[in-house]
């Protein structure tokens, strides 16, 4: 890895490279200056030291711009400091998944992201090519599935990492997504993924402990093997531990714990008291260490957890008793303890409180109590002459007791996981399965163990398994890009592997042989083990220990304390011991141990070691490995501390040494690190060789030429990409470091030129200003002295021309003063003759009006009684008729029909005092209209009076001056005076005369407000009159209930005449006919309401009724191909109206197939279109279905109603009235349309039709989504043919000009245009348009917004200019195509708009948040805002993202957001509801009238629907009498 700045590479100043750090493990720093042996570098923090080249990494630039990459092999620099700063960046942006080429790296956030893992989420990577969407451990499940159905073979998905890393979490997450994908076939109300998480608890009580670096440590590992079907569905799984840690039952060290379900027992308090259990303190098997409770988790309430998981998996009441009781006894067993006994090298229990706990281990084991110390210690060996019992020493018995512990302890986990894997349910006939290993990862420690031995074997072995694939997805690569890569070597560990587990030499067989003799010791087996390995390169002798060893493991070295190797190696398998147990009384004890066949042994030992079993059980799991594809997840710990946000660099350098990713990287390092497309690698290096870039439009000749313009060699030219060797990015880099350097020079030269020119422009310009601004102060002066004198002149001359002017307007205004006084005298005397001439005459004729107008009145109101007497004789006259004719009916129908008469003639009287109340109030209020325009027309002549004494005035001012003109005509003047005397006397009288026609008026007034005091009396008795017929009606009500009871009688009666017909085929037709009744005689029950003693028939009239059944039953056949033709056949449209709606409709309402309570025509209708729906091409058939059902749902909606008692009874009084010929008739509403009596099959049929008209508005829409999905697909993203031609033009204004971005947009253009012609060629109301074009958008929206999210190269400056061009395309659409069809379309695109419009603006970190919130996103969530802000870098401008201020603000926000229980989801749900309803269609659509259209030619050929031929009327006159 230090392969990564070559020696001869020459460090410039101002380089950036990476630091060694004791306590961040790298740091970043910029160098100072450079020398062959030292490089002086100054780092972030300010220090300044020499670092040897060796020792520095070189750094990326443009690292601090972007916020990581989500694939290492995209590093410019692949090594363990570019790795290390990219998680840090990554997971600070809350970006916990990063791939490694194929493997991935997730990092435990430490708290919830909800917004992750919803079923959104796992809906997008559904199918998504790995890659392409941002790194997710839902993407490398998908993989693994979709490899497995493709290829037909078994997965397997590798999880490692250390203790908290969060290994079972993504193990629950892979499950999720398998079960989401993969579903399952048998039906069960659980998934598999519920199912095994339900047995987490229960696995985790019993094979979870505390380690150093973890509370919940997993001490076994699990392989969840889920298995499928052929289908790819789900069709069981099954549980397999391996390498479980049985040493931890007998031997813990302080600070670890036991296994969590010894203290969870002791906690369990009356479970407890039962097996005699206490505090942990009290027993030997966990007084080991001191810890004893978990911070934050009680053993009481994990009891009760572990309890319930019980419960669930299906284990009994009696089998967990006997779990328990068996945990009690391995508890007591390790309180026992041994003392030297008489004889020599025996054993005896070593005191009192030791018996009680043996008795209480025997009791629990429900075995004798002797045997069982019997068993712990003596040895029975059985020779040729007998059995031979041998006495243990106490150390002895103490082993016994712990092996016995350990094998009843490994025989309960084995039955709980076969326990566990019988309720889950397994699959024998699988054919593919997917298996997900969660496993310990590399362990090291202060003090390491034969426990970290084991684990560190098991981890090579899996890394050696782990490096092999990641040679093999090199290869691949290399293969993919046709690239030489024969001489590249593979980094291998066998040689450690060798080492452990090679035979008859390694370091398991060397300890094993040890463990076989009673007397070896840890030291003789190290002395023995260095002197095999004396020269060995991987195991080294500890420096300060003489039997600790030390092995160089792939992830570091490790050093192992061999004192307890041996003791926790052993593991015997005493046959006194199991056939003990084997006896016990307890059925789930016995059943942990079944009996053994008899085998001739000399020794009840059976030697069996635990390296043995681990190194056989890890061999079976590296075989089922290696029978699958496998995939890897690496989980990583941040620190130590469990907190979110904390990143501690050297832990996770270590673990990602542990999890083998550094050496994925070496195996990379080893041969070509860098890759880079050829268009990326253009658009980045292209400026160091501009000569070429103008002669050839290919990318990969452009490369070539690059790099041999460099002098560059051992690359290698792909077919999409440049592979290049470690260190050659660094030449490559500093090359173009230098030509910008010189660019940069170049450009500040000539900015010094230009500042410099402009500095002298500006101080020439100063003092040209300063010259013209003194000459302008000399000539202002000389200016100010001739305008004081200029201004003098004009004063005096203004003033002169005033005072003349005011003597001459006063002269003036007395003249005229004078000759005005005069004219008013002589006009107002005119005025006034003719004042009282005007209004004499006025008064006199409003009078006669008034006399006039009162003796109309009085004639009228007189002939208006006269008339209504007349008409009710004649009603009476008419009512004794009715009432002979319906005396000769039977004694209901008399009752009955009075009734309807007697309701008939009280709506009669009701419609007359409705109208003579209307009459007396128009009347009324003609009168008060009248005496209102005769005020108005008094105030009108007042005015006109005022107008004429004013003008009056004006004339008596004229004569006044004639009058001094002509003293002559002052006599003639003053008679005139005199005359005005007169005139004064005769206006007073009129006055009074006024007076008295108010008084008039005043008593009118009075007489109105009585005459609406009376029809308010009316109107009391108008309400009276209702209630009466209100009570009538119901009485009315009664008697129907009555009549339907007596109808009901009848047509079962009808019904047994019917069943004693002879033949089979009459019962049939009489079936049929009840669909449709028959045309002939429903025309007879239209005018008359059916009663029993119509319908009850003799019995001799059976036969001619079966007859009239069969006719009627071929003619409902004939009716039913008419309709089957009407729905396959394409009868196109008329005047833009659905013909076969039509026909359809006109049919049904003449056969009157609304009014039957059958529902078999209606079926065959709806059966038709769901056919017609099947068979044929759905972007024309379709629409045309829509367009017609639409229209048939509409004509339904506004002509039928319920059968509903007042709706029939109106109907019956109309159809009466009709039959007398009534004055009276019954209209329909408002609207002038008349409703239609449907019974319930109609209704039915309508509801039916709403679900089909849905039903094809919603395929319409998910076919459009199909086609629209690919053609999205390709519109977010620029193409990258396009980005790169883009590039060339700007680095060479001369080129060709190169096809817009916008042209890839043409083809949802496209798509748009054609819905639109399909639609409206339809006919297809623009409602329904409107709603499918505004869902069409959202879907756009939705599909865009979505994956700017998901994938991080989308979320660029020039991918943003380029979306935002294609959206402007769709504006354009929109705009042409108007608000009837577009509806709020553009509204629908408020997400993507507003995100497009955030990359492409400029100077992001100067935006605050609420600016950012409020102005420029307004509509997006906050997570939103902060998934775009993190994933964006600038690929055009180099420009950063929003600050870091602003990103901590949003980040708080989040943690804010991520405590409540909603959804926080930063993507976009698809709506699939339907947005109308029958009520919303009937409003949008407007009126059709079925009677206009005239049918097809082939109707006439049906006997049935002629009529609607020739008749073109009848419609509209059955119509009319409905």
């Amino acid at each position: 890895m230090r392969n990564c700045l070559p020696m001869e590479i020459n460090l410039r100043i101002g380089d950036k490279v990476w630091v060694e750090d004791k306590d961040l493990a790298w740091i970043a720093a910029d160098v100072l200056d450079s020398s062959d042996k030292k490089v002086h570098v100054e780092t972030v923090t300010g220090k300044k030291v020499f670092v040897s080249p060796e020792k520095l990494f070189r750094r990326d630039p443009d690292d601090e711009e972007h916020n990581g990459v989500d694939d290492m092999t995209k590093l410019a620099y692949l090594h363990e400091a570019g790795v290390l700063y990219n998680l840090q960046r990554r997971y600070a942006l809350n970006d916990i998944y990063t791939y490694t080429g194929s493997i991935l790296i997730a990092v435990n956030p430490f708290k919830k992201l909800p917004h992750l893992y919803n079923g959104h989420m796992m809906e997008q990577y559904k199918g998504a090519p790995f890659g392409e969407l941002s790194p997710h451990v839902f993407a490398v499940s998908d993989v693994a599935y979709r490899a497995m159905i493709d290829d037909s073979r078994s997965q397997s998905i590798l999880v490692s990492g250390e203790s908290g890393a969060g290994k079972t979490e993504t193990t629950k997450l892979i499950m999720q997504y398998l079960t989401f994908v993969g579903g399952r076939a048998a039906e069960d109300d659980r998934s598999v993924e519920q199912q095994v998480l339900e047995s987490n608890p229960l696995l985790e009580a019993f094979g979870n402990a505390k380690t150093v670096r973890n509370d919940n440590s997993s001490r076994f590992g699990k392989f969840v093997e889920i298995q499928f079907d052929a289908n790819g569905r789900i069709s069981g799984a099954a549980i397999r531990t391996y390498l479980l840690e049985r040493s931890r039952v007998v031997r813990i060290t302080d600070p670890e714990r036991n296994y969590h379900c010894f203290y969870q027992l002791c906690a369990s308090g009356n479970d407890a008291e039962k097996y005699k259990l206490s505090n942990p303190r009290q027993f030997h098997y966990l007084n080991q260490s001191k810890i004893y409770e978990l911070e934050g988790v009680s053993n009481a309430e994990e009891y009760k957890n572990t309890r319930r998981a019980m419960d669930i998996v299906g284990i009994s009441h009696d089998e967990q008793e006997g779990i328990f009781r068996t945990l009690a006894a391995i508890l007591h067993l390790g309180n026992v303890e041994f003392s030297s006994g008489r004889e020599h090298d025996s054993s005896v229990v070593k005191d009192r409180e030791s018996k009680l706990h043996l008795q209480m281990a025997a009791d629990l084991f429900m075995c004798d109590a002797n045997l069982l110390l019997a068993s712990l210690c003596t040895r029975s060996i059985l020779t040729r002459e007998g059995i031979i019992i041998k006495a243990l020493d106490p150390n002895a018995a103490v082993a016994s007791r712990d092996t016995l512990a350990k094998t009843v302890y490994a025989h309960l986990f084995d039955w709980l996981v076969d326990k566990i894997n019988k309720s889950v349910g397994q699959d024998p006939n699988s054919r593919f399965q997917i298996g997900v290993l969660d496993i310990y990862g590399f362990e090291c420690f202060k003090n390491n163990s034969f426990e970290q031995f084991c684990i560190n074997f098991a981890n090579e072995k899996l890394q050696q398994h782990f490096n092999e694939h990641v040679f093999k997805m090199e290869q691949d690569e290399y293969r993919k890009e046709e690239i030489n890569w024969s001489y590249i070597e593979f980094i291998d560990n066998q040689d450690v592997l060798d080492l452990i587990e090679k035979k008859p030499i390694g370091v398991i067989a060397l300890l094993d042989e040890a463990c076989m003799f009673p007397r070896s010791t840890h030291e003789s087996f190290s002395m023995k083990l260095f002197q095999n390995f004396k020269f060995h390169p991987r195991l080294e002798k500890a420096k300060f220990s003489e039997t600790d060893f030390t092995l160089s493991h792939y992830a570091g070295k490790v050093t192992y304390q061999t004192e307890t190797f041996l003791d926790k190696n052993r593991d015997y398998t005493i046959v006194e011991h199991c056939n003990l147990l084997s006896s016990s009384k307890c059925p789930f004890v016995a059943g942990l141990f079944p009996s053994a066949p008899e085998e001739s042994v000399r020794s009840s030992y059976k030697f069996s070691s635990v390296s043995s079993r681990f190194k056989q059980q890890l061999q079976a799991l590296m075989e089922t490995l290696s029978k699958t594809e496998p995939h890897y997840v690496r989980c990583v710990k941040p620190n130590s501390l469990n907190r979110p946000q904390k990143f501690e660099s050297l832990s996770v350098l270590h673990q990602l040494r542990c999890g083998g990713v550094l050496e994925a990287v070496r195996i990379s390092l080893a041969g070509y690190p860098t890759r880079r497309n050829y268009s990326d690698f253009v658009d980045r290096f292209g400026l160091l060789a501009l000569e070429f870039m103008d002669e050839s439009n290919d990318e990969q000749a452009l490369t070539e030429k690059i790099l041999r313009k460099l002098g560059l060699g051992n690359y290698q030219l792909g077919r999409t990409k440049v592979f290049l060797r470690a260190g050659q990015i660094g030449i490559l880099d500093s090359r173009r470091a230098e030509v910008l350097d010189a660019s940069a020079r170049l450009i500040q030269r000539r900015l010094r030129t230009f500042v410099t020119h402009q500095n002298f422009i500006s101080v020439r310009a100063s003092a040209i200003s300063i010259q013209s601004y003194c000459r302008g102060c000399l000539a202002r002066d000389v200016y100010a002295t001739r305008r004081i004198a200029a201004a003098a002149v004009l004063v005096q001359k203004h003033v002169r021309r005033w005072l003349s002017r005011c003597a001459f307007v006063k002269l003036v205004s007395a003249a005229i003063v004078i000759q005005s006084c005069i004219r008013a005298d002589s006009t107002r005397l005119k005025f006034a003759h003719q004042k009282e001439d005007r209004a004499a005459s006025l008064i006199q004729a409003h009078w006669r009006i008034h006399k006039f107008r009162a003796a109309f009145r009085h004639r009228q109101s007189s002939i208006i009684a006269i008339q209504c007497r007349w008409r009710q004789k004649l009603a009476k006259r008419e009512f004794r008729k009715l009432k002979q004719a319906a005396n000769e009916a039977g004694a209901l129908r008399l009752a009955k029909t009075k009734l309807e008469n007697r309701l008939e003639d009280l709506e009669w009287r009701l419609q007359l005092e409705k109208r003579l109340r209307s009459s007396g109030e128009e009347a009324k209020s003609g009168e008060i209209s009248k005496l209102q325009k005769t005020l108005e027309s008094f105030s009108l002549k007042l005015d006109a009076a005022r107008l004429a004494t004013i003008n009056e005035c004006n004339k008596n001012a004229v004569l006044e001056k004639q009058l001094d003109i002509s003293m002559k005509e002052k006599c003639a003047l003053e008679r005139e005076l005199n005359g005005m005397v007169e005139l004064k006397k005769d206006n007073v009288s009129l006055k009074n005369s006024m007076n008295s026609l108010e008084k008039k008026n005043l008593v009118l007034e009075k007489e109105l407000t009585d005459a609406k005091n009376d029809c308010n009396n009316t109107l009391q008795k108008l309400n009276e009159a209702e209630k009466r017929c209100s009570e009538l009606q119901s009485s009315v009500q009664s008697l129907e209930e009555k009549l339907s009871h007596l109808e009901n009688e009848n047509h079962l009666l009808r019904q047994k005449t019917r069943s004693t017909s002879p033949e089979r085929g009459q019962i049939l037709g009489e079936k049929q006919s009840s669909a449709v009744a028959p045309a002939q005689n429903d025309r007879r029950s239209v005018f008359e309401t059916p009663t029993p003693s119509k319908h009850i028939m003799p019995f001799s009239h059976s036969l001619s009724e079966s007859r009239r059944s069969k006719f009627t039953a071929e003619r409902n056949l004939e009716n039913y191909e008419l309709l089957s033709r009407c729905i396959k056949e394409n009868l196109g449209f008329n005047d833009d109206k659905p013909l076969a709606a039509c026909v359809i409709y006109k049919c049904l309402l003449h056969w009157h197939a609304f009014e039957s309570e059958s529902t078999a025509i209606f079926n065959i209708i709806i059966e038709g279109i769901n056919e017609a729906l099947k068979g044929g091409d759905d972007n024309n058939v379709l629409p045309y279905w829509l367009s017609n059902t639409s229209a048939l749902l509409c004509l339904l909606q506004r002509n039928l109603r319920s059968n509903s008692f007042l709706n029939a009874s109106a109907q019956r009084s109309g159809r009466a009235a009709y039959a007398v010929k009534s004055p009276f008739r019954l209209h329909g509403p408002d609207d002038g349309t008349s409703h239609i009596e449907a019974r319930y099959p109609a209704l039915l049929f309508k509801q039916q039709l709403t679900a089909c008209v849905e039903k094809i508005y919603g395929l319409i829409r998910d076919n459009l989504k199909k086609e629209l999905s690919p053609l999205l697909g390709s519109c977010i993203q620029a193409p990258k043919a396009s980005r790169g031609m883009a590039g060339k033009s700007s680095r060479s204004p001369g080129g060709v000009p190169q096809q817009s971005p916008s042209s890839q947009w043409e083809s949802i253009l496209k798509f748009l245009d054609s819905l639109m012609s399909r639609l409206r060629e339809n006919h297809v109301p623009s409602f329904f348009i409107r709603k499918l074009v505004t869902q069409v958008f959202s879907f756009i929206n939705l599909s865009l917004f979505n994956s700017l999210l998901l994938r991080r190269e989308c979320c660029t400056f020039s991918n943003g200019e380029y979306v935002k061009s294609g959206i402007s395309e769709l504006e354009k659409w929109i705009a042409s195509a108007k608000e009837e069809f577009a509806g709020t379309s553009w509204h629908e695109l408020n997400y993507i708009r507003q995100a497009v419009g955030f990359l492409v603006i400029h100077q992001k970190r100067k935006k605050s948040l609420d600016e950012i919130r409020q102005d420029l996103c307004p509509v997006l969530t906050i997570r939103q805002i902060y998934r775009i802000s993190t994933m964006y870098w600038d690929d055009k401008y180099g420009t950063q993202s929003v600050s870091n201020e602003v990103v901590s603000q949003m980040r708080v926000l989040l943690d804010k957001d991520n405590q409540k229980l909603t959804s926080n989801s930063f993507l976009l749900d698809d709506d699939m509801s339907i947005p109308f309803s029958a009520e919303d269609i009937d409003k949008a659509i407007p009126v059709l009238d079925p009677s206009e259209i005239e049918a097809p030619k082939f109707v006439s050929e049906y006997t049935c629907a002629q009529s609607l031929v020739k008749k073109p009327s009848t419609a509209s006159a059955t119509k009319q009498i409905i």
